[in-house]
C-alpha cells in the first residue's frame, strides 16, 4: 500500500512526529502536494484555520482519505462525512495502527482515537509514552518535551489533543537528541514545566539538570516553540537561560492586561504575575516577547484598553506579539463570536508595528 502525506506548511510539527512514528513501523510516507499525486491512501493533518480551503480536495479524492490535527481531534463527526478516516488526538499509535488494520483489510472501527464514516469514534488515547518513540524524524529539527496542560484555558486546544495531563520525556532521551543538532530547539506547550510533577508550578532542579546536561551547542530553550507561562518566570528559571542557553529572548504569553479577563478565560495567572515576568525579564538581561490576544467576546472596552496598556509596557523592553482570537472547535470559546477590536487600539497596534515593537495580526481571520 503506498501512503502519501499532503503538504500543509502549518502542519510542518505534525508531520515531522507522525514520520518519525511511522517510519518505526515500517511505513514510507511519501509528501504530496495534492491527490493527483497518486498512492493508495492521502494523510492531512489540518488545523480549524486549514480545514475549509481541503474539504473539497478530500472530499473528491480517489484514494482513502485519513485526516488528523486538532480540527479532526475537535469535530471527528464533521471531519467523517468527507473523509473516511478521522484520527483524534495523538497519533503516534492510533496511525500505525489504522495503516496496518487497512493494510490487512481489517476494521478498523475498533481502534482507541479512529472515527470512521458510519459509527461512532472509539474514545481517545491518551497514554503514548513519549520515550517510546523518537521525537521527529529526520526531516526535522525541533526535539519534544512535554504534551498535555493542566491549565484550561478558553481558548485553547491543546488539552483537547494531548489531555490535562503533563507527561515528559526523560533526560537521558532529550539529551540524547540534542546531540545531534547544532541548534538544539524544543517543542512543548511550557518548557519551564518540564519535569514537574503536576505542571503547575517550576521544578527548578529537574530544569537544571536537563539544561546542565545538554552538549555544548546552541541551545534554545524558552523561545517558540517553546514558550512559558509567565508565573514561571522567577529569577531562578530566568537564570537558567543566561547560564545555559544561546537564546537572548524569552517568550511567554499573558493573553490579557485584565484580571477579569484572565478568570474568564480560565488562564490561571494574574496580570501582575506578567508584570513580574517583564521585570525579571529586565533583572536578567533577557528580551521579553509577549503574546497578547484581542477580541474577548466578555472583553469590556476597559479590559481591551488595559491590555493595550499592558502591550505598550511590554514594548519598552520588548516585543508584543498581537492575535485576535479565534474560537477554536473543541474549545469553551467555540461558537462564540469575537468582539470587535476598538478603532483606537486598532491604530496604536499599528503605529507600534511600524517600529517593529508589535508583531502578528489582530483582525479577523474569517
Amino acid at each position: 500500500m503506498r501512503i502519501t502525506w499532503r503538504f500543509i506548511a502549518a502542519a510542518r510539527n505534525s508531520y515531522a512526529a507522525l514520520y518519525a512514528a511511522c517510519e518505526k513501523y515500517g511505513y514510507i510516507l511519501e509528501p504530496a502536494d495534492s491527490p493527483a499525486d497518486g498512492g493508495d491512501l492521502i494523510c492531512y493533518s489540518l488545523n480549524s484555520l486549514d480545514y475549509p480551503i481541503y474539504v473539497e480536495e478530500i472530499r473528491s479524492a480517489e484514494q482513502i482519505t485519513v485526516v488528523g490535527g486538532p480540527h479532526a481531534s475537535a469535530c471527528p463527526e464533521e471531519v467523517c462525512k468527507i473523509a473516511d478516516y478521522a484520527v483524534i488526538g495523538e497519533g503516534e499509535r492510533t496511525l500505525p495502527r489504522l495503516l496496518a488494520a487497512l493494510e490487512a483489510g481489517e476494521d478498523a472501527s475498533k481502534i482507541p482515537g479512529v472515527a470512521c464514516r458510519g459509527s461512532a469514534p472509539v474514545p481517545i488515547d491518551h497514554s503514548v509514552r513519549l520515550d517510546a518513540f523518537p521525537s521527529f524524524s529526520r526531516m526535522k529539527g525541533y526535539i519534544e518535551l512535554s504534551r498535555g496542560c493542566p491549565f484550561s484555558c478558553a481558548y485553547c486546544q491543546t488539552p483537547c489533543l494531548h489531555g490535562r495531563r503533563m507527561r515528559h520525556r526523560s533526560r537521558e532521551a532529550i539529551v540524547a537528541m540534542a546531540k545531534k543538532y547544532q541548534d538544539a530547539r524544543f517543542v512543548t506547550p511550557n518548557a519551564f514545566a518540564y519535569g514537574s510533577a503536576d505542571g503547575r508550578a517550576p521544578d527548578v532542579e529537574k530544569l537544571r539538570r536537563l539544561l546542565s546536561s545538554m552538549p555544548k551547542n546552541n541551545i534554545y530553550f524558552g523561545t517558540f516553540p517553546s514558550e512559558v507561562r509567565p508565573e514561571f518566570v522567577l529569577q531562578e528559571t530566568a537564570e537558567l537561560i543566561t547560564e545555559f542557553c544561546s537564546n537572548t529572548k524569552l517568550h511567554f504569553g499573558a493573553q490579557s492586561g485584565s484580571d477579569a479577563v484572565l478568570r474568564r478565560m480560565g488562564r490561571g495567572h494574574t496580570v501582575a504575575d506578567v508584570y513580574s515576568a517583564l521585570e525579571v525579564c529586565k533583572k536578567t538581561g533577557l528580551t521579553p516577547v509577549v503574546d497578547v490576544i484581542f477580541g474577548f467576546p466578555f472583553a469590556k472596552d476597559e479590559d481591551e484598553e488595559a491590555t493595550l496598556a499592558l502591550v505598550r509596557e511590554v514594548t519598552r523592553y520588548g516585543t508584543a506579539h498581537v492575535h485576535y482570537l479565534t474560537p477554536l472547535p473543541g474549545t469553551p470559546l467555540a461558537g462564540s463570536a469575537p468582539r470587535d477590536i476598538l478603532p483606537e487600539i486598532d491604530k496604536h497596534l499599528g503605529q507600534l508595528a511600524l517600529s517593529g515593537r508589535v508583531t502578528g495580526s489582530w483582525h479577523d481571520k474569517f
